[in-house]
């Protein structure tokens, strides 16, 4: 590689065999120099390298480009506050973009971070992906909650519009408490609470009450704000109704899923057998088109192979999975949904958003349940069902595709059009040779 630099770039002026030989030798002597220190200066410079660097100084580094913010004495409170709780957090704000050494991923900065430091026992707080988060990482993992406590300061209302110093002294209390997974459920436990009801009439009355108004306006206001309340929420109710009738025809019930995820694997091993048993039951008797009960009992046949062979919670997830759809080949609703794609025991998925894995550019399009599409739009992790690698639970989805089926369909969300289905890959061997 050294040797392209003595290559001339393009066409080059004649030059006398002297002069020549004077250049080659310079560039010779150059080339030797720049390949025997080019590596090691482009490693010591390099972003990550510089904040280890600086982290080996002070348990906190700021970004110049954000010393405004966090100014020369928030930097040496936080640092007297990490000093006091006796734990190995490191504090690192830099400004994350898309496209910067980090992919614009605070989990990217940190695993960097934490290697260009030596690895070991640590915890480094960074700035969020979004607007006023904030961001943890700890290694071990959940060894202090650090995830949670970091991701609980965005929720806690005394906490918006303060600035990134007091957001991360707060996480850092947070993190000594060891307690972030018990405040990060007190800071989001009313995103799925009910709100209240508007009671528009009590409204109207109120404002009567306060004010000049005409018997006939309190009286409009008493029997249009119901009329319109009760059509809003009929509205709501048809649309969460057509949403289901779009994505799970003739599906697995919810109460199925619910009752399989619950239990422990021969619980779930002995759902999925009474619905590999129905769905043959039911395919048998069906009366409709013969092409679509043909797919129903190829699905029947694959679920019934994969029940066979399962060895764990994930191939009798994928049991689940081509039990739906074979159901769904039944109904006639060759656009339903698969199960959800983060958690398939979660249940059928309701609609289809766009994801993109960790550390890669490309971005999916994958089915999510309710619980799943929640949490992401509120910037939660979803949950994720687990498989093991190199005898480490990760996500099934890390697990290589080829080997794992599931992972390479997203038990049917990343299938290839109307024509790839679970038991057709299941039919060819591609289940049967990732046990092998």
């Amino acid at each position: 590689m050294c040797t392209d630099l003595l290559r001339p770039a393009g066409p080059q002026p004649a030059a006398t065999p002297r002069r020549l030989h004077r250049a080659l030798a310079l560039g010779a002597a150059s080339a030797a120099l720049l390949c025997g220190t080019a590596a090691p200066a482009a490693a010591a410079g390099s972003p990550g390298q510089k904040i280890a660097d600086a982290l080996r100084r002070s348990p906190v580094y700021v970004d110049p480009s954000l010393a405004s913010a966090v100014d020369a004495g928030q930097q040496r409170e936080l640092a007297a506050q990490i000093q006091r709780t006796r734990l190995p957090i490191r504090v690192a704000l830099v400004p994350l973009v898309e496209g910067d050494s980090w992919g614009g991923k605070p989990e990217q900065l940190a695993e960097v971070v934490h290697d260009r430091m030596g690895g070991g026992p640590a915890i480094l707080v960074t700035l969020g992906e979004y607007p006023e988060d904030i961001s943890a990482r700890e290694w071990p993992s959940d060894a202090h909650q650090a995830f949670h406590a970091a991701a609980s300061v965005y929720f806690q209302k005394d906490m918006k519009g303060a600035g990134p110093a007091k957001r991360v002294a707060r996480a850092i209390d947070i993190i000594k408490a060891g307690n972030g997974d018990a405040v990060y459920a007190r800071a989001t436990a009313d995103l799925d609470a009910p709100k209240p009801t508007p009671d528009p009439a009590g409204a109207a009355d109120a404002k009567a009450a306060s004010g000049p108004g005409s018997p006939v306006v309190r009286l409009l206001s008493l029997v249009v704000g119901p009329v319109l309340l009760l059509a809003a929420v009929g509205l709501l109710l048809r649309r969460r109704s057509r949403l289901r009738d779009l994505s799970t025809p003739f599906a697995l019930p919810r109460s199925v899923f619910a009752a399989a995820r619950h239990s422990d694997e021969a619980g779930v091993r002995d759902r999925a057998a009474e619905e590999v048993v129905r769905l043959g039951e039911e395919a048998r008797g069906a009366q409709g088109e013969p092409a679509a009960v043909e797919r129903a009992l190829d699905a029947y046949a694959a679920a019934g192979t994969v029940l066979d062979r399962a060895r764990g919670v994930p191939d009798l997830a994928g049991v689940f999975a081509l039990v739906a759809e074979g159901r769904a080949a039944l109904s006639g609703a060759a656009a339903a949904l698969p199960p959800c794609f983060f958690h398939p025991l979660h249940g059928p998925a309701v609609r289809r958003i766009p994801w993109r894995p960790l550390g890669r550019r490309e971005q999916l399009r994958v089915a999510a349940c309710e619980t799943c599409l929640r949490a992401i739009r509120t910037r939660r992790a979803p949950e994720v069902l687990t498989d093991r690698r190199d005898g480490h639970p990760v996500p099934y989805f890390e697990v290589p595709a080829e080997d794992s089926l599931w992972a390479a369909t997203g038990y049917g969300s990343l299938l290839h059009g109307p024509d790839d289905s679970l038991a057709a890959r299941v039919q060819r061997g591609d289940f049967t040779r990732s046990r092998d």
